[in-house]
């Protein structure tokens, strides 16, 4: 797994930089997300290290399930990686393309765990929150975990606030052990 990220940075990288001198960070997220998506697909992955497959027809498999244009940068991008045969390591060049474009968007996405739902006005206080403390723009995933009893738990990139009653339990237990 570290082999592949560290493969895929350089190119995650370039396709950054490419996206961002264009101007369309949005759209080369859209084309490597989707690409990524085929490459993880077991078909195309047989397709991907088969041997017998040509470059030529995994350029096209690849082109035609990312949407992309022939002659574009994402083409030509696409191209590189089959040349190198790097097509496999695509789910991890997405991530971390979408890391730098989360950063470079000052964006973040945060993950709310609740033993219930959590509703709208909860969702813009936990927002709003956020954002003033990260100073980031904050887009909610929000799961139900009835393993928590009650309250939340908010995963923002490497960072956890855990306010859940399972762990204050557990924090009890441990004191009165």
């Amino acid at each position: 797994m570290s082999e592949a990220i560290t493969i895929a940075r350089p190119y995650a990288q370039a396709a950054f930089d490419e996206a961002q001198k264009q101007g369309d960070l949005k759209g080369w997220s859209d084309v490597l997300l989707a690409a990524a998506e085929a490459a993880a697909n077991p078909e195309v992955a047989m397709l991907i290290s088969s041997p017998r497959a040509t470059g030529k027809q995994v350029e096209e498999v690849m082109r035609a399930v990312a949407g992309i244009k022939a002659g574009s940068a994402q083409d030509n991008f696409i191209r590189v990686l089959v040349e190198n045969r790097r097509v496999a390591v695509l789910p991890e060049i997405a991530a971390i393309y979408e890391a730098l474009r989360a950063e470079a968007e000052k964006a973040l996405e945060v993950t709310v765990s609740s033993a219930f739902e959590v509703d709208e006005a909860q969702k813009s206080k936990i927002v709003d929150a956020l954002t003033k403390r990260m100073n980031r723009k904050i887009t909610l995933k929000c799961e139900i975990d009835k393993a928590l009893i009650g309250g939340i738990v908010i995963r923002a990139g490497d960072q956890v606030i855990d306010g859940s009653v399972r762990t204050r339990l557990s924090e009890m237990a441990n004191a009165l052990a």
